[in-house]
């Protein structure tokens, strides 16, 4: 499972022209899922992601973590993070999850997320047509792999 974390300010998703989530300072998590992805990988990630010590502290070092800031999540579903560029211009997918396998872990990362950050999480929806806002702050932007823990 594959997360790309950016530190915002702000961030929304809109669908259909709808304003389907937003939210204030936080992250904007985008995850893709891939076919050996498990229960286990959501567990670990959601530890990490709302571990992470990303924010200022008096010292203007970052070393503050989401709760410690009151900050949210907005999640959003995005397999193309599991594109491949080896050959050609034309990215493949064939490494992101179908949905059978896909949806049941994004729902999951939502109830975890959700448990490990002690409140509700924003998200997009699942194969939908998203225009997704942020301002990134810093700017701060970290890639974690699941399947890369050592």
């Amino acid at each position: 499972m594959l997360a790309v974390i950016q530190r915002v300010s702000h961030a929304s998703v809109t669908i259909n022209n709808q304003v389907k989530g937003q939210i204030g300072i936080g992250f904007l998590v985008l995850v893709g899922v891939t076919h050996s992805d498990t229960r286990d990988d959501v567990d670990w990630l959601s530890k990490k992601i709302v571990g992470m010590r990303i924010f200022n502290d008096a010292d203007d070092k970052m070393n503050l973590d989401l709760a410690t800031v009151g900050g949210d999540i907005l999640l959003i579903s995005q397999f193309t993070l599991h594109a491949s560029t080896k050959k050609g211009n034309r990215p493949s997918f064939i490494e992101a999850a179908r949905p059978d396998i896909a949806i049941p872990l994004y729902e999951a990362m939502i109830k975890q997320l959700s448990a490990d950050l002690g409140k509700p999480v924003q998200t997009g929806e699942f194969g939908a047509d998203m225009k997704v806002s942020l301002l990134n702050d810093g700017p701060v932007t970290i890639v974690i792999d699941s399947k890369n823990r050592s």
